[in-house]
């Protein structure tokens, strides 16, 4: 492996140990539930041999977690909500009546009035 590989893979093999410290989980417990022999398991997490895309997928959905948290472990990645709500904004501003009349009508349009007379 070239150097810079190397050290990569040596990131993502130390995150998924610490990740499994942390779990209480063993290597060759979750190495069939990554499609893995347990030599072959060993072998990824001590940089002897290359982790596949695909592989790292497999021990991540073993270990319960994403390949994304694997990354970034500790931090975890968490999905912005697609529906949230919208942000509720206040914001005060002093102006002469002509300024408010102005920002109003370039806020509510021509409706303005009505707006305000409900």
């Amino acid at each position: 492996m070239e150097k810079e590989e190397k050290k990569y893979q040596e990131y993502i093999a130390g995150n998924i140990l610490k990740i499994l410290s942390s779990k209480n989980l063993k290597q060759a417990a979750i190495a069939p539930l990554a499609f893995q022999e347990p030599t072959a398991m060993s072998k990824i997490l001590s940089c002897q041999r290359r982790l596949s895309v695909g592989e790292l997928a497999n021990i991540a959905n073993a270990i319960g977690v994403t390949p994304v948290d694997i990354l970034t472990w500790p931090e975890q990645y968490v999905p912005a909500e697609k529906n949230e709500e919208p942000a509720e904004v206040f914001l005060q501003l002093r102006l002469t009546k002509e300024k408010k009349d102005q920002v109003l009508k370039l806020v509510f349009g021509e409706n303005n009035i009505e707006i305000l007379n409900k």
